[in-house]
Formats: structure tokens, C-alpha cells, sequence
């Protein structure tokens, strides 16, 4: 009962990654018809937002702290950080250990810059081309992007605590009331997979209630007759590319503490997303959600040590496996439409 469980939570932390960078995927794909395979590159965006919000909470400079000596009984040179004395020392410390959530407000306008100036500067003379070009253009942003990552932050991971208050774990055993059981989970990933149902349930509510999300659902539908109605289609299609990045950034931002930062970290995502959007439906909303979340707890179980056992390297590759089994029994997908690249 414990490993299960703990498998599924594992499950459905890993499923909110995937499940948040397919839903920006398929918003991509739905509205502008572009297969983007920068996508990644903006989820390893988002993280490094996080990371240099931190650094520029963090930056010092040197005082004499007369209460503090050396060997000689010299008055100590200290670094202290800005923010101590503009808010005060306790609220100053407060400010830079709480940077990752903070690092939320931080990233929004950022990523809506990134997203608006990627598609209006690069993709927008892709939407009539052959999906492969699209692949191959955005492939290669990626990779650009992610060397200047690399140039001004290194090629090591860059460990960016959570909030000091959410550094425990959680006994499910106690809440479920398994009193036999010890079933210990991190605080933080439990919040990762909160932040990642709300930000789901936002964009589903915003397409769902909103006139602009009505106006995009009409357009992803025929795009030809909306326009003929007067509406300028294609600037809400860039609003929505806009969005699309800022999910990505913010599963970045989020996923900070339970993965380091890394110059690579966009396209190890990248691949099991795409997957995962396939395996869902291409441009099916709901279906890139399912999918993240099956496929993240099918991953998890087939991680586990008995199962490796029996099965060695079923977890690098259960992914695949699914997929061609989802696949081969309906092509397009769990929720897939029909018609969507299959011309």
C-alpha cells in the first residue's frame, strides 16, 4: 500500500510537468497549426527566471560589522544583502527564501515578452509551411536558446531552494488513516501539483467563459469563417502563443526545487511531451492533460525497484511502449480530432 501510493504521487508530480508543457503545446498547435519544438525552451525559461530573480534578492555588499572580529580584533567585513537594509534583516531574509514564488510575478511579463517577440519575430512566417520546417526552425531556436543559457549561467545545475517553510514532508499514512503505513511525501511537490491543477483549470475556464477564449475556440475550429466575421483572429492567436509560453514558464519556475536548474532541462522535456500530446490527440486540450498524467504515473510505477528487476530499463522506455500500443488502437489519439495532420 505504501509503494503505491507513493507511486502515484510520484505519478501525478511528474504527470503536472508533462501535462502543463503539452497543454502549452496543444494551445500552439490548436490556434496557429505550428509544430513547436521551442516549447521545451521555454519551460527551461521559466526556471532560470526563478534563478535569477534569486540571485539579483542575493546581491551584497561589503560593511564593517563592528560586533564581529577577526583573529587580530579587527572589526569584520561582511556581505549583506540589499534587501536587509531596505526591509530590514528579518523581512530581507524572508524576501530571498521565499524567491521562487516570487519568481511567479517576476516570470509573467517576462515569458509574455519572450512568447510575443518568438512568434511575431520567427514563427509567424512559418504558419504555411510543412510541419517539418516548422520542426526543423523551432529545433534549432531551442538549441540557441539554450546555449546562451549555458553561456551566462553555466553548465551546472543551480540548486534553487523552496521556502524554507515548505522544506518538510507529509504523512499520508496519518491523513488517510494508514496507521501502520508511513507514507512520507515532500511538501513541495504536493504544492507543484496544486499549482499545476489551478493553472490547468485557468486556461480550461478562460477558453471556456470567456468572449476571447470563445472567439479562439471559434477560430480553432474554422479559422476562415471568423476572420470573414471581422474579428482580427490572428492577434488573438498571438495572445494565445503568449499564454502558451507563460505556462511553460511557470511549470519551469515551479519546478525549480524538485529539479535543478539546467541548461538541457528544456529538451529533456521537450521529447516526452511531444509524446505526450501525441498519445492525447494533437490539439486536443483535454486529452494533452490526460495523457500527461497517465503516462506520468505509468512512469512512476515502472520505475519502481521490482519492476526493474523483471523488467531492466522498462522505465526509460515505458513512455514509447504506451504510445505505440495507444497508437496502433487509435491513431489519433485519446481525444484526437478528426482531421488534425492528416492531410
Amino acid at each position: 500500500m505504501e509503494a503505491i501510493i507513493l507511486q502515484v504521487l510520484n505519478g501525478l508530480d511528474k504527470g503536472s510537468a508533462y501535462a502543463l508543457i503539452a497543454l502549452g503545446l496543444t494551445l500552439i498547435f490548436g490556434t496557429l497549426g505550428v509544430v513547436n519544438f521551442a516549447h521545451g525552451a521555454l519551460f527551461m525559461i521559466g526556471a532560470f527566471c526563478a534563478v535569477t530573480l534569486q540571485r539579483i534578492l542575493s546581491l551584497s555588499h561589503e560593511v564593517v560589522d563592528e560586533t564581529r572580529t577577526d583573529f587580530l580584533g579587527n572589526p569584520m567585513k561582511v556581505d549583506v544583502p540589499y534587501v536587509y537594509e531596505w526591509f530590514g534583516e528579518a523581512a530581507g531574509q524572508g524576501i530571498i527564501d521565499w524567491s521562487v514564488p516570487l519568481a511567479i510575478l517576476f516570470s509573467i511579463p517576462i515569458m509574455v515578452l519572450v512568447g510575443f517577440a518568438m512568434e511575431r519575430g520567427l514563427i509567424k512566417h512559418f504558419y504555411k509551411r510543412p510541419h517539418a520546417d516548422q520542426i526543423l526552425v523551432t529545433f534549432g531556436l531551442a538549441i540557441v536558446l539554450q546555449e546562451i543559457i549555458k553561456y551566462f549561467y553555466g553548465a551546472n545545475p543551480i540548486p534553487t531552494p523552496a521556502p524554507e517553510a515548505f522544506t518538510g514532508s507529509f504523512d499520508f499514512g496519518v491523513l488517510l488513516g494508514f496507521d501502520p503505513f508511513t507514507i512520507i511525501y515532500p511538501y513541495w511537490r504536493l504544492i507543484y501539483f496544486a499549482f499545476a491543477m489551478i493553472v490547468i483549470a485557468g486556461v480550461f475556464a478562460f477558453l471556456q467563459f470567456t468572449t476571447f477564449g470563445m472567439v479562439v475556440r471559434a477560430g480553432m475550429a474554422d479559422r476562415e469563417t471568423v476572420g470573414l466575421l471581422g474579428i482580427n483572429i490572428d492577434k488573438r492567436f498571438t495572445v494565445m502563443f503568449a499564454i502558451a509560453a507563460c505556462v511553460a514558464g511557470l511549470a519551469g519556475v515551479m519546478y525549480t526545487p524538485i529539479n535543478s536548474p539546467n541548461y538541457h532541462m528544456g529538451m529533456d522535456f521537450l521529447v516526452l511531451s511531444f509524446v505526450v500530446v501525441v498519445v492525447g490527440g494533437m490539439g486536443s486540450l483535454p486529452g494533452a492533460v490526460l495523457a500527461g498524467f497517465l503516462l506520468g504515473v505509468l512512469e512512476s510505477f515502472a520505475s519502481m525497484g521490482a519492476v526493474i528487476d523483471i523488467i531492466p530499463g522498462i522505465n526509460q522506455i515505458i513512455i514509447y511502449l504506451v504510445a505505440i500500443v495507444i497508437l496502433l488502437t487509435r491513431p489519433r489519439g485519446l481525444m484526437g480530432r478528426k482531421g488534425v495532420m492528416e492531410e
